[in-house]
């Protein structure tokens, strides 16, 4: 079934682009286009799978920063299996994966790099301390380009997974792509596979595309998240095919008092036709958001067998914002909850965090969503000494499991208004002659 739903998904992908006129919001950062080309071959790139390739990559990436080109250089990856450690990029570069092309991470972990904690989360998201640099790492830098022709990044996951089973990790586990304090960079047709920890993780970024690019990982993989834009402004992330260990996509910006303190916000962020599943959420936010989450669109989302269908996650301590949410047109198939909005989701950094730091969560427009399959239509629990107002639901429909004992919905300490829900919305929510009260956070 899973390979039929992964053949569906690049028909409908491909019938997308067959429209003359695809609503898009890559045009944020234009395509570079490099005259200046190196191959990873030229500083002694050997592509057997076995020939680690650490001291090409580096020095490739060397001659691109410091022997500067007008427009930047492409540095080529031929057909075959590069195996390397983890590497740095550099402003004005495309990485190039061909047809057939493999970026393979070493399983060696014994000398992995270790790298400061985000300051917005003071410390690592996994453990005290420090955490392990991404398999691809950039800080600092603007005008990169990662795309080809389809080739593979592959994180060989499994060795940091299971050391996270076996609870004998010592730091936090290196994500496959990372971007710091960057901007204007482009991620296209490439597939990432097996990330030790988050796949795509752009954070504290501004101008950022995600787009054509296929993200897998095992149903089991912990902690494999799709895409998280974390404390980044002008995120677009389109047509793009996700199946992993944890959510699909999730938006976030810092966590609890230290989130608070650095005080970058997540906004201008576009999710557009996605598909996949996942045993956690296909669209979610949070649930660190200490830093603000606003002006979030998701459009045109197929999901299935899914955990979560929407999920809106933060906790007390967490402080923050979020606002100015709309998700439509999703269907969805096989999901054990439909929609999911609450205020007592996810764990903290440290004790010290403030119980009067509440979430203030307003303005969340839900509406097109059809499903099947799917076991609990919705739960939305704001807290009683801040409730989420402005939460709005529309043209929803999401068939039930034969049989189910569940409650279709479970409401607390929420305002809004519904219009065409089935299974009947709670009753927290005003009826359509209400509904002018969702107009006050569009």
């Amino acid at each position: 079934m899973g390979y039929l739903w992964f053949s569906l998904s690049i028909f409908l992908c491909l019938s997308y682009f067959s429209v003359a006129e695809v609503v898009t919001c890559s045009g944020i950062v234009p395509m570079r286009y490099r005259n200046d080309k190196i191959s990873i071959t030229d500083f002694g790139g050997v592509g057997d799978g076995v020939t680690l390739n650490t001291k090409a990559f580096r020095e490739a990436i060397y001659r691109i920063e410091h022997l500067k080109r007008r427009g930047g250089t492409l540095l080529y990856i031929p057909p075959g299996v590069y195996l390397t450690e983890s590497f740095n990029l550099t402003s004005h570069m495309t990485l190039y994966l061909a047809k057939g092309a493999v970026i393979k991470a070493t399983q060696d972990t014994r000398n992995w790099p270790l790298i400061a904690p985000l300051p917005s989360y003071g410390r690592g998201r996994e453990l005290p301390g420090g955490r392990y640099t991404s398999f691809i790492h950039g800080d600092g830098i603007h005008d990169v380009v990662i795309t080809g022709e389809n080739g593979t990044i592959d994180g060989q996951g499994d060795v940091w997974w299971n050391m996270w089973r076996q609870r004998t990790l010592q730091f936090t586990r290196p994500n496959l792509i990372e971007f710091m304090n960057s901007k204007n960079i482009i991620i296209s047709n490439v597939i990432f596979q097996n990330s030790p920890f988050w796949n795509i993780h752009p954070v504290y970024c501004s101008n950022v595309v995600v787009r054509y690019v296929t993200i897998l990982a095992p149903y089991d993989s912990p902690n494999t998240d799709g895409v998280d834009p974390d404390s980044s402004s002008n995120v677009c992330i389109e047509d793009s095919y996700i199946s992993t260990g944890d959510d699909l996509v999730a938006v976030k910006s810092g966590w609890d008092e230290y989130g608070i303190a650095y005080g970058r916000p997540s906004s201008g962020i576009t999710i557009r036709r996605v598909r996949g599943s996942s045993p956690f959420s296909g669209i979610a936010i949070g649930s660190e958001t200490s830093g603000g989450v606003e002006n979030v669109l998701a459009e045109h989302i197929n999901l299935y067998n899914m955990g979560v269908g929407i999920h809106i996650k933060t906790n007390i301590g967490r402080g923050g914002f979020i606002r100015n949410i709309t998700v439509s047109d999703v269907y969805m198939e096989k999901v054990r909850r439909g929609i999911k909005i609450a205020g007592d989701v996810g764990d903290h950094p440290d004790d010290k965090y403030n119980q009067n730091a509440l979430p203030v969560v307003k303005g969340i427009t839900l509406k097109d969503i059809w499903g099947v399959q799917v076991q609990q239509a919705g739960l939305i629990l704001g807290l009683k000494n801040s409730p989420f107002t402005g939460i709005c639901l529309s043209n929803i429909n999401l068939h039930g499991m034969t049989g189910s004992r569940s409650p279709p919905w479970k409401c607390s300490d929420i305002s809004g208004a519904a219009h065409l829900v089935s299974p009947l919305q709670c009753s927290e929510l005003s009826s359509a002659q209400q509904a002018s009260t969702c107009s006050n956070y569009s």
